[in-house]
């Protein structure tokens, strides 16, 4: 698979397993380096290609991003082991719940506060 290319579209990221994603980003930022050296040395013959490879790391970075949020699925496993336990991102609730929580603890201990100073 050429990195920077229609293959490597989001759909297609989609299948990836971790792994895969981890070794294909390590390809593309090899790849890039390289694009930059040339660029750097005059030897450059196709400039659109770093963009092409810049834009390919940030797909790979969002599709890793967004399965550790839980927002896009990890495919399964494709021999037959069973599927990784996946975790939760935290809800706007949750989260709002835990900061009402933390508002009511500092209020109950300035006003411990303020009985002590009494």
């Amino acid at each position: 698979m050429a990195i920077g290319s229609k293959e490597l579209a989001p759909a297609e990221l989609d299948t990836f397993e971790n792994e895969r994603l981890a070794e294909e980003l390590r390809k593309a930022k090899e790849e890039l380096f390289n694009l930059r050296f040339q660029s750097a040395t005059g030897q450059l013959e196709s400039h659109g290609r770093l963009r092409a490879v810049k834009r390919d790391i940030a797909r790979i970075y969002t599709v890793i991003r967004e399965r550790e949020l839980g927002i896009r699925a990890t495919p399964e496993a494709v021999s037959g082991q069973a599927p990784k336990a996946k975790t939760k991102a935290k809800t706007t609730k949750s989260k709002k719940a835990d900061a009402d929580a933390s508002v009511e603890t500092v209020a109950e201990s300035t006003d411990a506060t303020t009985e002590e100073s009494k």
